[in-house]
């Protein structure tokens, strides 16, 4: 190794562990150019996924307590390599620019909706029969498109998770919360998934997305209720052969008469949840044109304000509810802390799969991004679907929306008019198939980590692919066959 590359990784960690930003940052973050980048950068990110997938299952007691060190050395990683190749003041800066502009919005959003989340309880004699169940991922579904994806999935989970807590096999009602409410349920509104949302701060109309992707969201949620349905009989009769389809056989009267009146603690938090819903919004309104400058990130007024409200919403959370009703919820921040440890690592690794990914045609994806339009230069939507698709069940699936945004042309006008099916291939695409994988979408690995830390006997990262690409694929194929063609 050169003197000068050595020196080069010593700067950069330097600047990483320590946090001092490096002169002209700013500008240095702007010449990242993915098209000259190795794909061995890549390799990291692969690492974190493998390590992610294989070591609860290889090294169990280590993994659980060491966790963070293997995100921090796949990170450390990805950082090294991007000051070998393109120097220490870009590693920095792109490090600083994808903190505080990706990451720290991401976790905060997260902080204030779990603890928000987290103080609501509701209490009851609910059993989770296979009505039941289908009742709240129907709710659920509905819920996520109002109040996104994460803010239905933590509202809800805790509840359903004590619903079935007498069932033996209870994983499968955990597996398909995630295809529906973590995910699919939050296609029809910009307030449903961080993609769309990107979409509508780039001009994307608010009701756009309700009026296309109507059909294809009740389509994908009715088929998974029912097959839901189908499975959770199947489970539930093999506990209680005296159990019919429609219902449990005393419970013909109506649940409310069986299962108790239910009831609702910690209210206070549902409008704290409105308020962080509010500020997300309202970044995306109110624009000012005032920032400044952390570390050659430009932090802009109206962000910066959106997060110190998710600050205020947890911290006002823990204020006004009492310890009585977390403790009854089963509230406990290791799920949460999980997240916000491997994550950051996801967020590091990431940062040279997406500069190779905006690199385009000129890229080390070419390849794959010219199968994206047929050869007369119409594009196909289908492969707009599938490769949106399955690129955000690996990657953050914001940032992947808004790459295909930008191959499609970016013009907004454009893609809310004659190229109106391909932009909502690319919706649906990052919106649906983040459910494929536990890291695909932001609540996915939140809940997976809720429902372990509640006892539940929860898939592995590889045997939940098995569980979605059983389930999820042959549905994505026929939303193709039917609305793509």
């Amino acid at each position: 190794m050169s003197g000068r590359a050595s020196t080069n990784i010593r700067v950069a960690a330097l600047a990483v562990v320590t946090g001092v930003a490096i002169p002209n940052a700013a500008e240095a973050a702007e010449h990242i150019d993915g098209a000259h980048l190795p794909v061995l950068l890549g390799l990291p990110f692969a690492g974190i996924l493998l390590s992610i997938a294989l070591g609860p299952l290889v090294v169990k007691e280590w993994w659980h307590i060491h966790y963070e060190k293997a995100a921090a050395f796949w990170a450390m990683l990805t950082l090294v390599g991007l000051a070998f190749v393109e120097g220490p003041a870009a590693a920095a800066a792109a490090f600083a620019h994808n903190m505080a502009l990706d990451y720290l919005p991401f976790i905060l959003m997260l902080f204030a909706l779990f603890t928000a989340a987290g103080g609501i309880s509701i209490s009851g004699k609910l059993k989770g029969s296979p009505l039941v169940n289908c009742a709240f991922l129907g709710i659920g579904a509905a819920l996520a498109s109002l109040v996104g994806t994460t803010g239905a999935s933590m509202i809800l989970i805790r509840p359903l998770i004590r619903a079935n807590q007498s069932r033996r096999a209870k994983g499968h009602v955990v597996v398909f919360f995630i295809f529906l409410v973590s995910n699919i349920g939050g296609a029809l509104t910009p307030l449903g998934d961080p993609p769309l949302f990107l979409g509508f701060l780039h001009g994307i109309a608010f009701f756009w997305t309700a009026r296309m992707l109507w059909p294809q969201t009740l389509f994908a949620i009715c088929v998974l209720l029912a097959l839901f349905y189908l499975i959770d009989c199947y489970f539930h009769y093999r506990e209680n052969p005296y159990y019919y389809l429609w219902d449990a056989p005393e419970g013909r009267s109506g649940l409310a008469a069986r299962e108790g009146r239910l009831r609702f603690g910690g209210l206070i938090n549902f409008a704290l949840i409105g308020i962080a819903i509010g500020a997300i919004v309202a970044s995306g309104l109110w624009r000012p044109n005032v920032g400044f400058d952390i570390f050659g990130a430009r932090i802009e007024l109206q962000n910066a304000v959106r997060e110190a409200t998710m600050i205020g919403v947890g911290l006002a959370s823990l204020a006004l509810t009492g310890a009585r009703t977390r403790a009854a919820n089963g509230f406990d921040w290791e799920p949460i802390k999980e997240v916000a440890y491997l994550f950051a690592g996801i967020f590091v690794c990431i940062i040279p799969v997406m500069s190779m990914l905006q690199a385009g045609a000129d890229g080390p994806f070419a390849p794959a991004i010219r199968l994206l339009d047929y050869p007369g230069g119409a594009p196909n939507n289908a492969i707009y679907f599938w490769a949106t698709g399955l690129l955000s069940s690996f990657l953050d699936n914001a940032p992947t929306y808004l790459v295909f945004f930008e191959l499609a042309g970016g013009d907004p006008s454009a893609l809310m008019g004659p190229l109106a099916n391909t932009l909502a291939a690319i919706s649906l695409g990052a919106v649906f198939m983040g459910a494929n994988t536990y890291v695909g979408n932001a609540p996915n690995f939140m809940v997976y980590a809720i429902a372990r830390d509640a006892g539940v006997k929860m898939p592995s990262f590889f045997g939940y692919m098995l569980w979605s690409g059983s389930i999820l694929l042959p549905l994505f194929a026929a939303v193709t066959w039917l609305f793509m063609r």
